[in-house]
């Protein structure tokens, strides 16, 4: 066999070994190799591509993310007409569909409810396995070629796990944890936020830059097929099993129902855990289970017959706005939150609810007093939606937009391209406290005890300025606090020393540069191992690193270009803070929370990969399973975590998240829990 023989069998098996890898990550939600072990294999891949560039194919992970530019999208028709569904909206018109349903069929029959999905709906077309097309619903039949892209979405398959062809059909949307990111995000550099995940979503499917597609963390539940696929199955059950047989990701959180107890059971289960779903769902879908059935059952001109959707309400308050108070973050955007009358929304007291900036402000035309309808967007954040001007008073006033830093009374300035209002002050009280209590955070420098109160006395009595002060503290400095004595005053300094330890991810985080968060801090920090490193790295050095994009390596050029940041990582290393990537975590306590514990891991991490966590977890002693069972001691849940976490919640297990984590890893002896 010739070498290029032995090198195309090579990249064949990489392309397998690669993709299912990526399968059993992003599908099964189980990590099969380290992500070291990853990069490896896929550098090598690149090699051979680069160097046999007619070899590459449609299915190569190489492609998910292509670097040309789309001019405009496709017109797509699709196989066979994508149905929209009647709605439902009470159980009168549950009973209602069922009872036309036995109308043709009888009794003997069962249905498939569904959560639906609030995203975009799409087409996914293979042939023989191979991802060739992907398209949007559009007008139900025709749609537009989004084909580059669906495939930054690490979840859809390039090639199926078995040869069959069809077009398949399903729902691609935002986390709401990625939601939320994006929107503080986009919050601290002033940019507007983002209305709500579905809207997200769909924004980044008609991205012109695959690139900038790719950034909004997409994912998907397939949910159905055309007539044309080689999908064999009898029944809406079977199919989903099918699909997920051949690697395409649905929904697990769905169950068969014979008759309309059983139905409006499952509906109201889902209403109550909605809330606890880590995707957007607006409703719940029946669908008659038999494909015979549905066939009998037919179409009209704009639904199926054989199907409903059964609509939660609107979830909104009416309440009194009351104030709006205006805070500085730390990097200066000064952001509005509007302070109301307490209101019951979703299942939770709601008395503040974000503004974002003067924009918004002024689109919804706020006035003090005003009568306003909240909502919460993603499920997460209490919002304004509109002003009930119905209810309005002569003597309401409107909302006062400052024109001075509410904190150090400097001029707020409105920057080019940006929505905030920003104080450039940098000896901005306001923005040291938000700066100085983010950088002894958790997930930053982690310095137990240490929180915003004592920060901002520290501030007020001048024994700190900027972070490298807090470690030149001595115990004589916080007894004059308020409540501070003998014994918290060791604890803290304590606290302080031990965070010395933590390593360059850590720090580069800490240190609060805009756009860098924990992820990339660590992606940083393992590329350039050093401080002094990153600091003399150049935009396009550091851009090169995977998952680093354009906006955070001129943030963190920019950052280190500055004069104050010098001298603040001087200091930081003279008084001994470790500034090189931390390799090595050794718990040193013998007992510990986890040890002889049974865990899952689920979801993705900031401040470590999966296989990270898990090898810690399995240096302390604990047995770390693939899934959940009544033999599952605790549930570590990440971003994004599915399946696993609602079935956690029915069994009762303990759950916590990533920032619980790192604590009780501090608390059991890892000294440099991220």
């Amino acid at each position: 066999m010739s070498n290029q023989q032995k090198e195309r069998q090579r990249l064949d098996a990489l392309k397998e070994k690669l993709n299912n890898y990526a399968y059993s990550y992003y599908v099964l939600d189980q990590s099969l190799i380290t992500d070291a072990e990853y990069d490896e294999l896929y550098q090598e891949l690149l090699m051979i591509e680069a160097k046999y560039p007619e070899w590459v194919t449609l299915d190569s992970p190489s492609q998910r993310v292509g670097d040309q530019l789309l001019e405009g999208f496709q017109k797509v028709k699709h196989a066979q007409t994508m149905y929209s569904l009647s709605n439902a909206f009470n159980e009168a018109d549950i009973h209602a569909f069922i009872k036309k349903v036995e109308e043709v069929v009888g009794s003997q029959h069962s249905f498939i409810c569904e959560c639906k999905i609030d995203g975009l709906a799409i087409a996914l077309t293979y042939e023989d396995g191979l991802f060739v097309r992907g398209a949007t619903r559009g007008n139900g039949q025709t749609g537009e070629d989004i084909t580059q892209n669906l495939r930054t979405i690490h979840s859809l398959p390039l090639r199926l796990r078995k040869p069959i062809s069809g077009e398949f059909r399903g729902e691609a949307y935002m986390p709401k944890e990625v939601f939320l990111k994006l929107n503080e995000q986009r919050d601290e550099a002033g940019e507007s936020p983002l209305a709500n995940p579905r809207n997200a979503a769909a924004g980044a499917l008609r991205q012109k830059d695959p690139a900038k597609a790719a950034k909004r963390q997409l994912n998907i539940f397939m949910y159905n097929c055309s007539s044309q696929s080689d999908i064999e199955a009898t029944s809406q059950g079977e199919l989903l099993e099918e699909m997920e047989a051949v690697g395409l990701r649905t929904n697990s959180f769905r169950k068969e129902c014979h008759n309309f107890n059983e139905v409006w059971e499952f509906i109201q289960t889902v209403g109550q855990k909605r809330h606890q779903l880590p995707y957007e769902i607006d409703g719940v879908v029946i669908k008659v289970n038999a494909f015979e059935y549905q066939e009998k059952l037919g179409h009209t001109i704009k639904a199926p017959r054989w199907a409903i959707a059964y609509k939660f309400p609107a979830e909104v308050a009416q309440t009194t706005l009351l104030n709006v108070d205006w805070t500085v973050g730390r990097t200066g955007v000064v952001t509005p939150t509007a302070i109301m009358e307490a209101v019951q929304l979703a299942g939770t007291t709601v008395q503040r609810a974000s503004l974002h900036n003067v924009d918004l402000i002024e689109k919804l035309d706020l006035h003090i007093g005003d009568q306003v309808v909240i909502h919460k967007a993603g499920d997460i954040i209490p919002e304004i939606l509109e002003v009930d001007l119905t209810k309005r008073k002569r003597d309401d006033r409107p909302v006062a937009i400052p024109t001075e830093c509410p904190q150090c009374h400097e001029e707020l300035v409105k920057i080019k391209d940006e929505v905030a209002l920003r104080c450039v002050n940098p000896n901005c009280p306001a923005q040291r406290l938000a700066q100085i209590t983010h950088f002894v955070s958790r997930l930053a420098m982690n310095i137990d005890g240490l929180g915003e109160k004592i920060v901002e006395q520290l501030l007020d009595h001048h024994l700190i300025e900027n972070p490298a002060d807090l470690y030149y503290l001595k115990q004589e400095d916080l007894l004059k606090l308020d409540k501070i004595k003998e014994k918290s005053a060791n604890n803290l300094i304590q606290a302080i020393n031990e965070s010395k330890d933590r390593g360059l991810d850590r720090l580069l985080f800490a240190l609060g540069i805009r756009h860098v968060g924990a992820k990339a801090a660590r992606l940083i920090a393992e590329e350039f191992g050093t401080i002094e490193t990153v600091m003399i790295a150049e935009a396009e050095q550091v851009g090169q690193i995977e998952g680093i994009g354009e906006i955070i390596s001129q943030s963190l050029v920019h950052y280190f270009q500055q004069e104050s940041s010098l001298k603040l990582i001087d200091r930081l290393k003279k008084i001994g803070v470790k500034t090189d990537f931390q390799t090595t975590v050794i718990g040193t306590q013998q007992t510990n929370e986890f040890k002889g514990k049974t865990i899952v891991l689920t979801g993705s991490m900031n401040a470590y990969t999966r296989n990270e966590a898990k090898q810690i977890l399995q240096n302390l002693g604990a047995n770390v399973t693939g899934s959940v069972s009544k033999k599952t001691d605790i549930l570590i849940a990440g971003t994004e975590a599915g399946s696993k976490l609602i079935k956690a919640r029915d069994l009762g297990v303990t759950i916590i998240d990533e920032s619980t984590f790192i604590e009780k890893l501090v608390e059991s002896g890892i000294n440099d829990a991220k």
